[in-house]
């Protein structure tokens, strides 16, 4: 829970009571390497905090292949956010490529959170923001580059990952292969 609070805290101030408030509705989770946090065709059922693990944010395109858009490790928020707050249908799978343990929130209780908690939009309108432009800032050196520029810098920006997930993964990862 400290590396949780710890991350929050970089976006806003809470209060003991707050911060025992969000521990009341936080759910330690576990996910076998494989296991699906969030599924393509289904509504997204929690926001989660990655404690332990890598998450593999994914999709079939139209061809059925296995596209791996995004990695997430330790100590970020794992969430198709959009999908999750309208409750509509996702068209991406978030997977735990090794295994993984995270703090999971329900939508009941994650907009509990949100309606107690008088400066929590504002930290999630941050966290949220933040997590968009890490993405952006991972991805967007990646596209102009050949295959082995791609791959030197995937493991820059992603330091001992190749190490923790699957090869194939990597190579679909904006198509290293």
């Amino acid at each position: 829970m400290e590396a949780f609070f710890n991350y929050i805290l970089q976006f806003g101030n809470l209060n003991n009571h707050q911060v025992n408030f969000i521990t009341s509705k936080a759910r330690q989770m576990k996910l076998a390497k494989g296991e699906y946090f969030s599924e393509a065709g289904k509504v997204p059922r929690y926001v989660g905090f990655l404690q332990k693990g890598v998450a593999r944010f994914c999709y079939y395109n139209n061809r059925g292949e296995d596209i791996t858009h995004s990695f997430v490790e330790e100590n970020n928020f794992i969430s198709d956010q959009q999908r999750f707050e309208s409750q509509i249908i996702s068209s991406e799978y978030i997977q735990a490529e090794p295994d993984c343990e995270l703090l999971s929130f329900s939508k009941k209780d994650w907009d509990e959170i949100g309606s107690s908690i008088l400066s929590w939009k504002e930290i999630e309108q941050l966290i949220i923001k933040n997590c968009l432009l890490k993405a952006i800032e991972r991805r967007s050196p990646l596209i102009s580059e050949d295959a082995a520029n791609r791959y030197s810098m995937f493991n820059e920006h992603f330091p001992g990952l190749v190490n923790r997930v699957a090869l194939s993964h990597v190579s679909a990862f904006k198509g290293f292969l």
